[in-house]
């Protein structure tokens, strides 16, 4: 991922619904949810989330696929990758013990992990 890309994943992020529908996308995991169950979780208004959505979408955070005449939101971990390796791509100065810590977290190989605190 460059700087670009990147600018616009963290853009995406920084506005508090689409913070919430991403990190519920995120929990949803491989099932995905449908747009009204997204808007219904986060009690938000169908186009409000829509718009959210298409925001998370072209940052390149979210993938979708219609079904019918709905739509079905992931959060694409590919993109997610692509941010976090751009953000720990120098981490440490070469040192990788300092990052274990930050890695095991981000692996879920900690006892909080999935902690949303």
């Amino acid at each position: 991922m460059d700087k670009s890309a990147a600018l616009s994943a963290f853009a995406a992020l920084s506005q508090t619904s689409r913070l919430d529908a991403f990190r519920l996308l995120v929990q949803a995991g491989e099932r995905g949810l449908l747009a009204g169950e997204i808007s219904d979780a986060l009690e938000a208004r169908q186009n409000t989330m829509s718009t959210n959505l298409a925001v998370l979408l072209n940052a390149g955070l979210l993938r979708n696929e219609r079904e019918g005449r709905a739509i079905r939101y992931f959060a694409d971990m590919n993109g997610l990758q692509g941010l976090l390796g751009f953000l720990l791509q120098d981490c440490c100065g070469g040192q990788p013990d300092l990052c274990r810590p930050l890695i095991e977290e981000i692996t879920c190989q900690t006892d909080n992990c999935g902690d949303p605190s």
